[in-house]
């Protein structure tokens, strides 16, 4: 029995204005060569397959001609909902893509549809799934008048718990049954669209519910063969578990992800219940490149980089400076107009600078939001006279999701 485990591919992200759309038909292109050559019998897409609940139509497009291509394989797939997609916009091909071999998981749904069966190519039996799809926390739990964070929280990762737990005891006694039977033993898996305790984080990554859990410790679920994670962009294992991954983002989708090997997880059953696990890695379609240093430097480094062929490299460029700095702009213009170069984002850093002075040359206008914030964030950490890195990467995701919400009021659904 042979599992590829994948994620997060978010079709129809706009990258600081850029489209993704070449590099994920290419990454689709890939994936499809990677289960036919690997003779995969289960695709697994651990959530946020789109970027947005109301995906551009050109990604629609991508994620159907995929399963329609994927068909011709042999090759069951499995679609969980993540915290990016909508459960109706996934929900609407269900039924019609239940007939191409494709099973979706989009939301909440009674356990019969969640406690899966999976088989290879051949029709023959080789795993349980336990699809679990990203759950908010109003599928969950009902408001209760005068509960506290605390309780609040303590209720959420009870109920993420017993979802779990549940799904976990009818998936043994499906085991018992077809053991008894057959006397094989089918390992048991699952999945799950959330943050565990100890998982490292990237800036494109959301908290999921804010001001209540921040994260689940993995001691709260069963000791599944597998758990096939999905959310966090980083390919990571948790606790220390080997059969408990993220396998990543297949595409870098903040600047911070970059040097990350990108990957999707092959696994494979033999006849015990610990699975062979292989990382395929994710070739990069779209280079690019984070550089730090004063004007002069990064005038310096831009005029040595190395750029493949045909290919134009996209920046994030973090100016450090001690003064004026009314030229930058046309500087770095001059330096990159004859480059196959895009700096999609600029940064200024003053550096050694009492947070009381202002630079007066500047304006709103020349600055984005996420610099703005940026700016304030480290004014509040100089104030407070300390580090606070975790404080800051709260308020930044908080930060993150209130401008994709603005950006796009459609995409979080309403009860």
């Amino acid at each position: 029995m042979r599992i590829l485990h994948t994620s997060d591919w978010h079709l129809g992200q706009s990258f600081y204005g850029k489209s993704r759309a070449p590099e994920h038909q290419a990454f689709l292109s890939w994936l499809l060569d990677q289960v036919q050559q690997q003779g995969v019998d289960v695709l697994l897409v651990v959530g946020d397959i789109f970027d947005t609940g109301t995906p551009p139509s050109y990604a629609r497009t991508l994620y159907n001609r995929f399963v329609v291509d994927l068909q011709a394989t042999g090759c069951q797939l499995v679609v969980l909902g993540g915290n990016h997609d909508s459960v109706a916009t996934l929900n609407e091909s269900r039924e019609l893509l239940a007939c191409l071999n494709t099973q979706v998981v989009a939301g909440p749904a009674p356990a019969e549809e969640r406690l899966l069966r999976l088989t290879d190519r051949q029709g023959q039996p080789g795993a349980f799934l336990c699809a679990v799809p990203f759950l908010r926390a109003r599928d969950l739990l009902s408001s209760e008048a005068g509960e506290s964070a605390e309780d609040k929280r303590q209720a959420l990762q009870q109920a993420l718990t017993s979802t779990y737990l549940s799904l976990y005891e009818q998936a043994q006694r499906q085991q018992a049954d077809y053991l008894a039977i057959t006397g094989r033993r089918l390992p048991i898996l699952a999945t799950g669209h959330l943050t565990l305790v100890g998982a490292s984080r990237s800036e494109s990554v959301r908290d999921l519910y804010i001001g209540t859990l921040d994260a689940l410790p993995l001691a709260a679920l069963p000791q599944f063969d597998y758990l096939a994670l999905g959310h966090i962009h980083r390919p990571q294992q948790v606790g220390g578990c080997a059969t408990v991954r993220y396998c990543g983002a297949p595409l870098a989708l903040s600047f911070d992800e970059l040097g990350q090997s990108k990957q999707v997880l092959l696994l494979e059953w033999h006849e015990d219940a610990t699975p062979d696990i292989t990382p395929l890695s994710v070739p990069n379609w779209q280079p690019m490149a984070r550089l730090r240093g004063s004007v002069d430097s990064l005038c310096h480094q831009l005029a040595a980089l190395a750029v493949p062929a045909g290919q134009r490299l996209w920046l994030d460029l973090e100016v450090t400076h001690q003064g004026y700095l009314g030229d930058l702009q046309a500087r770095i213009e001059q330096v990159s107009t004859d480059l196959p170069v895009e700096v999609l984002l600029l940064r200024r850093v003053r550096e050694a600078s009492p947070v009381w002075q202002t630079e007066l040359t500047e304006t709103l206008s020349e600055l984005t939001p996420e610099e703005v914030f940026v700016r304030r964030l480290a004014q509040e950490e100089s104030l407070a006279g300390e580090a606070l890195a975790q404080r800051r990467q709260r308020l930044t995701d908080h930060f993150n999701q209130v401008v994709t919400e603005l950006a796009d009021p459609a995409q979080e659904e309403q009860p």
